[in-house]
């Protein structure tokens, strides 16, 4: 039986969306469409994922003192998450984003944080007070970066393993990256955390070797429809990705992978299974439209898993991915 906890450090964002015939121009007005708000946030999205695959999760963040504060512990209940750990901003409002969406594909976004940056690093020791040895925290970075590094340190010295998710990216050449564990930027991310442009040609595994020195014990980098690699000082890998008959939808896969990575370290698999169930569930959420409705259950991810053999390959200095 696994008795190991996750712990979700991080944000909780409401979107409200709407459609329009075209982006609006400086100083126009347009009749907009199908109106809806949704549930959002990395650290909330990681949340769910890891509840609906069976496994204890707390959260542990902040949220307005409003009506979209409420729905998301609303969300928890219905998740099975934990959220006493929660805590509520008298003025400021819960994060919030307004997205608009064109007929062409096209879509502008802004986000206010609100609450979360009212996050202290007194809500991180008491949200991890009861904290084990071995238990899985899960950390990104649409809280205050200062407050997410603090909570990896927390983390580290209570003996947790820590997973650092770094989206959205910044650079941490500054940083001791000795307190992380796992360290799983995607391909623009990881170049960004190294102070490089998103763009910039040097291979992925050179990139996974330069996070390493500076002291993450770990380095996961994700590649979309490429599947993943892993690296630390003693070997890397390349993990294939699971073929999809149709994408319908990538958003959240990113999430979708860290929470699956997370219950699979929780449950001490093997690194390589891990990485396969991480990918398996990345794969699986792109087939369903938005986010948290993307998510999929214990069971329907390994019945995915059971119709491909994914072969992991280890990746030498001729093998660059």
């Amino acid at each position: 039986m696994n008795d190991k906890r996750i712990f979700v450090i991080g944000s909780y964002i409401v979107a409200l969306v709407m459609d329009t015939e075209h982006i609006p121009l400086k100083g126009e007005t347009l009749v907009g469409s199908n109106f809806h708000s949704a549930h959002g946030g990395k650290g909330s999205n990681q949340a769910v994922q890891a509840a609906r695959l069976g496994v204890d999760v707390s959260f542990v963040g902040k949220v307005g003192n409003d009506s979209f504060g409420e729905d998301f512990l609303s969300l928890c209940r219905a998740e099975n998450v934990t959220y006493e750990h929660v805590s509520f901003h008298n003025t400021l409002p819960t994060a919030t984003g307004f997205i608009i969406c064109s007929s062409d594909g096209y879509n502008i976004i802004t986000i206010d944080i609100g609450a979360l940056n009212g996050l202290t690093k007194s809500d991180i020791d008491r949200g991890i007070e009861s904290m084990h040895t071995d238990d899985i925290v899960l950390i990104q970075l649409e809280i205050p970066l200062e407050i997410a590094y603090y909570a990896a340190q927390q983390s580290k010295a209570k003996g947790a393993k820590v997973i650092f998710n770094p989206a959205p990216a910044f650079n941490l050449t500054n940083m001791d990256l000795s307190v992380i564990d796992y360290l799983t930027p995607n391909e623009t991310e990881a170049r960004i955390c190294l102070g490089l442009k998103p763009q910039d040609s040097v291979d992925n595994k050179t990139i996974a070797e330069q996070l390493l020195g500076k002291g993450c014990k770990n380095v996961i980098i994700t590649l979309g429809e490429m599947g993943s690699m892993f690296c630390n000082n003693h070997r890397s890998m390349y993990i294939p990705p699971y073929k999809l008959p149709k994408l319908i939808d990538s958003t959240g896969a990113g999430d979708a992978f860290n929470a699956a990575l997370a219950v699979a370290l929780s449950e001490e698999m093997e690194i390589e299974d891990a990485l396969r169930f991480a990918n398996a569930a990345g794969a699986l959420s792109c087939t369903r439209l938005d986010t948290i409705p993307s998510f999929h259950n214990r069971k329907e991810i390994e019945s995915f898993m059971k119709e491909y053999t994914i072969v992991v390959e280890d990746i030498t200095n001729d093998y660059l991915v």
